[in-house]
């Protein structure tokens, strides 16, 4: 396989050159320390700037926003819900969705703990979700305007004086009262369907509470408003002085946290054919297709798929599948052959979920509470199966000239090697100008994951620095703790954790405020009569849940939920076919009538679409469902973080 890779791969780069590859990273990347480790020298290898990942089909708003505000776009404040009174979520359902930008082990019982000291919880979605069923209030609000209703909320705030308590070390907090003035609660009343009471109301209780967070997510962010949603969040949190402080949205401490990057950017090259700027190294996925598809220098030829499904995942989906199915190679790793994989050439199928070991390298930088919890491999890998750290490592030494052959372990110390070298010439490191082989030796013989996982730690905040630190934890150290090492509540960071040009926290970053025009525009502009949105069910977070049997069973989830008024306008009947179409596409599904959602609004589960010939998912095709993302239009996107909309989305109805 390595072999073929090598004989097909090198030819096309050597053709039309590096960014005729482009690569795609999946949802599954980001719970792998394999892939989250090894994937860089993966695109290292190749080159591209044709890099697309599910983050702009997701969360890729709050980075910007975070980016702009803090200089960091990892750096992103997660609601402290064991010590806040008030919890207000917009676009999030927790109850199913398990925490998002937010881990945090049984989140449904820590808001009940809010609930049952007194404190208060308040959810705004377009539909009566799980999480707002189990609300104190839960406010219906038209999808798509979320920013229109933050910003009503800041206006209030920021009129009774709210500044927060970190206006020293804050920048542009005098811009936002000008800036926001067109939003008032009254003037957003008609648009979102929050009365303007309500909003005043909301306000005064946000400022009133003794402490109070806003959390918003996938329904906020997955909108036309994206960037906007996520800034305004954090412009709340911080306006009424909820920011960096208990109880408020506060910033984690991983334990493998290491050095802050440069001031963030986006634009630095933009792509082929849309002229999309780059935002954290990578293009919107929703450009995927034509980056394919439109002829010329530089033409994607050639496609890497890293744990990813983009044509079940990403919008205008059977254009995309056509894309993909037009390329001179496909090269994929995966567990199974799916939608997109089917187009492979090469498949690289890596070990189980229960044969590597797992440390959360992602999510504990978005933690609740400061922890490490380390677990080893539950069975031993077959003699003579390579890990996927070791197909990834090959990969990367075929794409940069080393053979089909090469040694993945050459690969692996060229990882390690760079994490040391940063981290000694680092002055806040704790093992700042140490000798690299003093510490490589230290390492001991481990392999892959495990001996950067133990670096990073060990170099980390916690870490035992190598010899320096007494009772600093290691690899070691989780293991000799199963159950895990509690770290304990989230500390405030600021203006520590700052690394904007000037140290301050940039309340009114003009990358973000720029588009609150086109936002304003919406104010007066006719609503479509129906739109989509998407949802989560808690067996069904995402695409590559479908094929496992204990999370696919029951009763059918890929259902069109749509209200009563909305049925009958139709002549629809419940559990009949309805055809919902949008401007690029047409789907039939079966519907269930509810007074869960807004009048207006109807919603279709993502991930589903199980029919296409090729695909070997053989639980998943029992029950196929339809793919909503036929109906998510490639070309709309939020211009500022390059983020598809699959939220908000105008369709049509007719029974069928």
């Amino acid at each position: 396989a390595f072999a073929e890779i090598e004989r097909r791969l090198l030819p096309i780069m050597a053709e039309h050159g590096r960014n005729a590859v482009a690569i795609y990273l999946g949802n599954p990347s980001v719970h792998n320390p394999a892939n989250l480790l090894f994937n860089p020298a993966v695109i290292k290898a190749i080159g591209t700037r044709n890099l697309f990942t599910a983050s702009t089909v997701d969360q890729m708003p709050k980075h910007v926003s975070s980016g702009f505000m803090f200089g960091n776009p990892d750096s992103i404040a997660v609601p402290d819900l064991d010590r806040t009174d008030y919890l207000l979520i917009l676009g999030a359902d927790p109850w199913v969705s398990n925490g998002s930008l937010a881990t945090a082990p049984d989140f449904p019982g820590r808001v009940k703990a809010i609930q049952e000291r007194g404190g208060r919880l308040v959810v705004v979605d377009p539909r009566r979700s799980r999480t707002a069923t189990e609300a104190d209030e839960h406010l219906f609000i038209r999808p798509g305007t979320d920013p229109l209703w933050m910003a009503a909320l800041a206006v209030e705030v920021l009129s009774r004086d709210g500044q927060g308590s970190l206006e020293e070390h804050t920048n542009g907090l005098d811009l936002l009262p000008g800036l926001l003035a067109r939003f008032t609660p009254g003037a957003v009343a008609d648009a979102t369907g929050i009365s303007a009471d309500v909003t005043r109301r909301i306000a005064g209780e946000l400022i009133d509470a003794p402490t109070a967070v806003v959390y918003g997510r996938m329904g906020t962010h997955t909108a036309r408003f994206g960037t906007l949603a996520a800034w305004l969040a954090d412009v709340l949190n911080l306006a009424t002085g909820n920011l960096d402080r208990p109880g408020g949205a506060m910033f984690p401490r991983a334990a493998h946290e290491t050095r802050r990057p440069r001031p963030f950017r986006t634009g630095r090259w933009a792509s082929r054919v849309g002229g999309h700027p780059e935002v954290k190294g990578e293009f919107p996925v929703s450009a995927l297709a034509d980056e394919i598809l439109t002829p010329g220098e530089s033409q994607i030829r050639a496609l890497v798929t890293i744990a990813g499904n983009p044509v079940l995942s990403t919008p205008d989906a059977i254009r995309l599948d056509e894309a993909i199915a037009s390329l001179d190679l496909v090269i994929s790793i995966d567990l199974y052959r799916n939608e997109t994989t089917r187009h492979a050439d090469v498949l690289l199928p890596p070990p189980s979920q229960l044969e590597r070991s797992h440390y959360d390298l992602a999510f504990y930088q978005l933690s609740v509470r400061n922890v490490v919890n380390f677990s080893p491999p539950t069975f031993p890998l077959e003699e003579g199966r390579p890990g996927e750290w070791e197909i990834l490592a090959r990969l990367a030494a075929i794409a940069a000239g080393l053979g089909g052959g090469a040694d993945p372990s050459s690969i692996d110390d060229l990882v390690l090697g760079t994490l040391i070298g940063r981290a000694v010439n680092d002055p806040a490191s704790p093992v700042a100008g140490r000798d690299p082989a003093e510490l490589l030796t230290a390492l001991g013989d481990r392999t892959g994951p495990d001996r950067l996982i133990d670096f990073l730690l060990r170099s980390g905040p916690y870490g035992d620095g190598f010899g320096a630190v007494d009772g600093g934890i290691s690899l070691d150290t989780a293991l000799d703790h199963p159950h895990g090492i509690d770290l304990g509540p989230l500390e405030p960071r600021l203006p520590g954790l700052l690394c904007t040009s000037d140290g301050l926290i940039d309340a009114a970053p003009e990358e973000i405020t720029a588009d609150l025009d086109r936002l304003a525009e919406i104010l007066d502009a006719p609503m479509p009569e129906t739109v989509l949105i998407g949802r989560r069910s808690l067996r069904s977070n995402n695409s590559w849940m479908h094929n496992i049997e204990v999370l696919a069973k029951g009763k059918a989830r890929c259902t069109l939920l749509i209200h009563p008024s909305d049925a009958q306008r139709i002549g629809l009947a419940d559990g009949g076919v309805v055809r919902v179409s949008s401007r690029v596409d047409s789907i039939d599904v079966p519907a269930d009538i509810t007074d869960d959602l807004m009048p207006g609004v109807v919603s279709l589960p993502h991930g589903w679409g199980h029919d296409l010939e090729g695909t070997s998912l053989s639980v998943a095709s029992r029950r196929p469902g339809v793919n909503s993302n036929v109906l998510s239009d490639s070309a709309v996107i939020d211009p500022v973080s390059g983020n598809a909309v699959l939220n908000g989305i105008p369709v049509s109805l007719r029974a069928v």
